[in-house]
């Protein structure tokens, strides 16, 4: 038996990222997701929305079909 699996390169927050530090963030999606540890994915509110900026995801975590990632915004393009 499989497990849906879904590769992100892509970081869309839909406004549910929680901050954790100055520039570190957290934020659950629903399903496995896939992303690329400690290299520039861009940022965006929404999928078709413009860039907010460029962050490092330093941590992947997987439990109970829900994906957590830990991430670093690195550069902001606007404050909105």
């Amino acid at each position: 038996m499989g497990m849906p699996l879904e590769l992100n390169t892509l970081i869309v927050t839909k406004g549910r990222e929680q901050r954790v530090e100055e520039n570190l963030f957290v934020l659950e999606k629903e399903g496995y997701r896939l992303y690329p540890i400690e290299i520039p994915l861009e940022v965006r509110k929404t999928l078709d929305s413009n860039s907010s900026g460029l962050a490092l995801i330093k941590k992947v975590e997987w439990e109970t079909n829900t994906t957590t990632i830990t991430y670093q915004l690195v550069s902001l393009n606007s404050t909105n």
